[in-house]
């Protein structure tokens, strides 16, 4: 601003005002409509993930407890698995997701727990179906651990942040030309455009990571799941 007031002074600007205000609302509106779109959309993405995890937890709590109906042998090792499984989540998986490092501890465990069911014998129609639902729920369990760890690789792509900060800049430069009477006036309502668009842009970047950031996904339901798992 201060570079284009020494060479266009805001006096000369003044007359052409009409068409500056019309410029920038047509621009303003076009990049606002974006720039709330781009925070639903990450918003949404991240309620998603929120959902995918309870999911998760939830069906790691129904394979822990439909397997109270198999071979006391076969229930002791699988709620052994889905202990570990829960401990490796909260321990390990949580903190590896915020550092953006692919977990890979309950792959291990998801395994065994396969392995384990795969290697159960029923012996009456009761262990039979509790056998089909644990398969059920076990196979819930690695598609939602599945769906988290892509949750935690997706990204707003390159294309759209490069039209964000495009448009933030235009938007923003574009509010430079009125030829305000008040230059301190101008100053501040430029520095809160500014403000507002940068604070948006911040949101959307941290919101896009899921589990990473100041605002990411909680570990509750997991944390609830082992309460509800060791009886505390």
């Amino acid at each position: 601003m201060a570079v284009l007031n020494r060479f266009w002074p805001h006096d000369k600007r003044r007359t052409h005002n009409d068409l500056i205000g019309w410029q920038l609302s047509v621009l303003g509106t076009t990049y606002a409509v974006i720039l709330g779109f781009m925070l639903y959309a990450v918003w949404t993405s991240f309620g998603a993930a929120e959902r995918n995890v309870a999911r998760e937890a939830s069906a790691l709590v129904n394979v822990y407890e439909l397997a109270s109906g198999l071979a006391p042998e076969d229930a002791e090792k699988l709620k052994s698995l889905t202990q570990r499984y829960c401990e490796a989540v909260l321990h390990f998986e949580w903190r590896e997701m915020d550092a953006n490092v692919r977990p890979q501890e309950t792959h291990a465990i998801i395994q065994q727990m396969w392995a384990a069911l795969m290697e159960s014998r029923a012996a009456g129609q009761r262990e039979q179906l509790a056998e089909d639902h644990t398969l059920s729920e076990l196979d819930s369990l690695a598609k939602y651990r599945r769906i988290r760890l892509v949750d935690m690789a997706r990204r707003l792509p390159g294309v759209l942040w490069f039209t964000l900060l495009v448009g933030a800049v235009v938007t923003i430069a574009s509010s430079w030309m009125f030829g305000a009477e008040s230059r301190t006036f101008h100053a501040f309502q430029v520095s809160v455009l500014t403000i507002v668009i940068a604070i948006t842009l911040a949101a959307i970047a941290d919101i896009n990571r899921p589990f990473q950031g100041t605002v990411h996904v909680s570990d509750f339901a997991f944390r609830q799941a082992q309460a509800k798992m060791t009886g505390n």
